[in-house]
């Protein structure tokens, strides 16, 4: 059995808290998805606002080589007449080969919400598939709230399913809409409404509000559900939706099913990085499959056994799905960590492991944490390395703030480097202590380092660690330093905040100059 996908990132993901997509945002999305082989992409609902509207006027060239787009809408209101009503007729004028029609199931939401008696609601459902189809479009009825709706009245659940298959639906999305449901409630409840409708094609909806959905979702398909709707990255209203990202990966290889063309698994972590990029939200580094800490190894007993076998300590291999295994070092870690972090840069001869762990552990019960700063720990391999040489020495460094009469605040530092053999002392102002110690560095180097001035500082972090000790607190700095190519991150600590930040920002030009291309 092959499954259908149906992505509705750019409807259901985008009433995520925090997510606005403009309308050339849901184009760039919509390619990706239809690249990616996705069978169903949402739109969005051309009836509630001009930005849906203009994307599916402006989506009629596209070329999609996978996908089917659909629009979305509810059924008719309560007392019109399907063919007048304004909003089925925005769905029909979306063009779209594929309409979705949401309709009610639960008694509480006919009473409640649309506020008309169970009758009327199974007309709606039913004449509103029916002219949908009748204009030549294939038809999904989402039956919103289902699960709900079973447990509440279940004679009158599998009534609006009834409505809608006869109004000639081609398949039937059961919706957990408030994420309420369990897995096995969920599954017992699919396969008691597939034996009332032999031969119909049902999918499913779920939301994540019991950290449920992905779950749920499976559990559907192994009830008979052969589509599964979800968003990227499970980007959603409240708690999110069942998360494709992880769906499409277990289906594909726990259930051995085929959800999209073979060999595009491998850019799921693409296209996850890619949609959470145009959403403006950091990728989640702890999503499973595509997460950046989904294959990453700190302990040192399980980076032992993955120097043995790399299957030890993993369910896949990262490759399938695009992601890859990383080595974090710290202090939990193991000689193996060290040497697995040296062999992944390539470094030879790194005979001393041993002693670079010990410093790596010395460095953390003081306040240095390396696994966010690869920089750092890329810099002291590289130290133990034969044929290294420094790009500079720090021989002394002074920052001062001042406070003047008629000017307010002033910063100044110096710094006295060696730089291949020779000792260049500089000086510079800025608007803090660490501004101008980075002015004063760029300025020392600049002439043997003309490289330097395309470093950006991309982000500039500071912790404090004990905060028991009030202003004597031991201080962590992290630096994220960027040049046109490459980022890195390198970290500093200490009771003196200017010297752990001197600390980090020594590291991001030593790693600048010396290995970043």
């Amino acid at each position: 059995m092959d499954v259908f996908i149906y992505d509705t990132t750019l409807r259901d993901g985008s009433q995520r808290e925090g997510i606005s997509l403009t309308v050339n945002d849901k184009l760039h999305i919509t390619r990706l998805l239809d690249e990616f082989g996705i069978a169903y992409i949402e739109g969005g609902w051309p009836g509630s606002n001009p930005k849906d509207a203009e994307f599916f006027e402006r989506a009629k060239s596209l070329k999609l080589k996978n996908a089917k787009l659909t629009s979305f809408g509810m059924t008719a209101r309560p007392g019109s007449v399907a063919s007048e009503d304004a909003n089925l007729r925005a769905m029909l004028d979306a063009a779209t080969p594929v309409v979705t029609v949401v309709g009610k199931t639960w008694t509480l939401h006919v009473f409640d919400v649309l506020q008309t008696s169970l009758d009327e609601n199974l007309r709606l459902i039913r004449d509103s598939v029916a002219h949908i189809k009748a204009n030549g479009r294939e038809v999904i009825y989402d039956a919103e709230h289902f699960f709900d709706g079973y447990r509440a009245d279940p004679n009158y659940a599998l009534a609006t399913l009834r409505a809608a298959v006869e109004g000639g639906a081609d398949s039937i999305t059961l919706c957990d809409t408030n994420g309420g449901s369990l897995p096995w409630q969920l599954e017992e409840t699919v396969r008691a409404v597939r034996a009332n409708f032999p031969g119909v094609a049902f999918g499913i909806h779920t939301h994540n509000d019991g950290e449920l959905a992905v779950a749920n979702s499976l559990a559907a398909v192994r009830a008979g559900c052969n589509l599964v709707q979800g968003t990227i990255n499970g980007y959603g209203e409240r708690c999110g939706n069942a998360n494709l990202c992880a769906i499409i990966p277990d289906l594909e290889l726990k259930f051995n099913l085929r959800c999209v063309p073979n060999g595009k698994l491998a850019q799921l972590t693409t296209l996850a990085h890619a949609v959470a990029e145009i959403a403006n939200l950091a990728p989640d580094d702890h999503a499973a499959f595509v997460g950046r800490s989904a294959f990453a190894h700190k302990g040192g007993i399980h980076v032992a056994a993955q120097r043995r076998n790399a299957m030890s300590y993993q369910h896949i291999n990262p490759g399938i799905v695009g992601n890859e295994a990383r080595v974090l070092v710290s202090e939990l870690s193991g000689k193996g960590n060290v040497l697995s972090k040296a062999e992944e840069l390539h470094l030879e001869n790194v005979e001393n492991a041993s002693e670079v762990l010990q410093q790596i552990k010395e460095l953390e019960a003081r306040g240095f944490h390396f696994e966010g700063a690869e920089a750092s720990i890329e810099l002291m391999l590289r130290r133990q390395q034969p044929d290294y040489r420094a790009p500079f020495e720090l021989l002394d460094f002074m920052a001062v703030v001042e406070h003047r009469e008629g000017r307010g605040m002033f910063a100044e530092a110096s710094v006295k480097l060696r730089v291949n053999g020779e000792i260049v002392h500089t000086v510079a102002d800025g608007n803090g202590p660490v501004n101008a110690l980075d002015y004063a560095i760029r300025k020392a180097l600049r002439p043997v380092y003309p490289a330097i001035d395309n470093f950006q500082l991309e982000d500039y972090k500071v912790r404090i660690l004990d905060s028991d000790a009030g202003t004597g607190a031991t201080t962590r700095v992290m630096i994220d330093t960027a040049n046109h190519t490459s980022r890195w991150s390198t970290v500093g600590a200490g009771t003196n905040i200017i010297e752990a930040s001197w600390l980090a920002l020594a590291d991001a030009v030593e790693y600048g100059i010396s290995v970043a291309k």
